[in-house]
């Protein structure tokens, strides 16, 4: 998969890193651009599989909804798009490993294609910009989470 790349270092285990990135309930609480979200299935142990959500991009508003794939949780967690009103791909992951005492590398991979072709400066430009904003969000999320239960 030819995808856009970015990772950083959040004060956190592994473990609470992936706890808050699958709480897709409190999106709309903490992630800037997602305004819903709605569980349409879970898995056998009771864990959100496919997920809707309802976002702010590209200056409107745009519905799409993930496959989510546990098969390497806590150390990862991937997902495929199923649906999107202006989305075609939107495949990626979130990867978190240990890094120094207390503390995870959060990687985030994405994959994404737009209804309507764009060229392909535009398209890495707005990849990058999801990942940094989903990253940013995350760690300010993880370490208010965290600080808050010590």
């Amino acid at each position: 998969m030819e995808s856009a790349r970015e990772s950083i270092v959040v004060r956190a285990h592994p473990a609470e890193c992936f706890a808050v990135a699958t709480d897709f309930l409190h999106y709309p609480t903490w992630a800037s651009d997602v305004k819903e979200v709605v569980i349409e299935e879970r898995d056998d142990t009771g864990r959100p599989s496919v997920v809707t959500f309802r976002a702010g991009a590209f200056g409107r508003s745009t519905s799409y909804t993930l496959r989510y794939d546990y098969t390497e949780a806590p150390e990862a967690i991937g997902w495929r798009l199923v649906e999107g009103d202006i989305t075609s791909k939107l495949d990626g992951r979130y990867v978190f490993s240990s890094y120094g005492q207390d503390q995870t590398e959060v990687a985030y991979e994405l994959d994404a294609e737009l209804v309507v072709p764009i060229p392909g400066f535009v398209k890495r430009r707005a990849e990058s910009k999801i990942i940094h904003t989903a990253l940013g969000d995350l760690k300010a999320r993880v370490e208010t989470t965290v600080t808050s239960h010590t």
